[in-house]
């Protein structure tokens, strides 16, 4: 991987290597491989604009990385906030600066839309994204549990 990380906001013409990255992120998190679900996923993404989806690439231009944010609501600040709800890099690219290039455009967006604050999850196991998070200014929520319910 070279040294250069360019991080902008993905269109459709980043569809196929996004959609490998995002087939890649799944695995990582223990889904079956389905590059086909991955593509069709992102793109409706993008063409109903209901997330905002950062492409790293090398200056090869290589992609390297994502992030996927969702826009929400904050009840008690009264005002816009996102999920940051994907991040992944590319096992070669890892501790090389990308993650905290993507964590960057995602902050500078939100903050660039008024956003209240900015939230993520991350598995507790993946104590490299921990310590990346926590370097960047994210803090581990000690006052909330988190709750989830899988519906059929």
């Amino acid at each position: 991987m070279n040294s250069t990380i360019n991080v902008r906001q993905a269109e459709a013409a980043d569809i196929e290597d996004l959609a490998g990255l995002f087939d890649a992120y799944r695995v990582f998190y223990g889904q079956t491989s389905n590059p086909q679900l991955a593509r069709r996923f992102l793109q409706d993404r993008l063409t109903r604009a209901d997330s905002t989806v950062f492409i790293a690439r090398d200056d090869l231009g290589q992609a390297v990385g994502f992030t996927q944010l969702y826009p929400t609501f904050s009840s008690i600040a009264c005002r816009r906030a996102f999920t940051l709800n994907d991040l992944y890099t590319v096992e070669v690219a890892r501790g090389k600066g990308v993650g905290r290039a993507l964590l960057t455009a995602a902050r500078d967006h939100a903050a660039a839309c008024g956003a209240a604050h900015l939230t993520l999850e991350t598995a507790l196991d993946n104590s490299n994204a921990q310590s990346l998070y926590t370097s960047f200014g994210f803090v581990r929520d000690t006052r909330f549990c988190t709750y989830s319910m899988n519906l059929p």
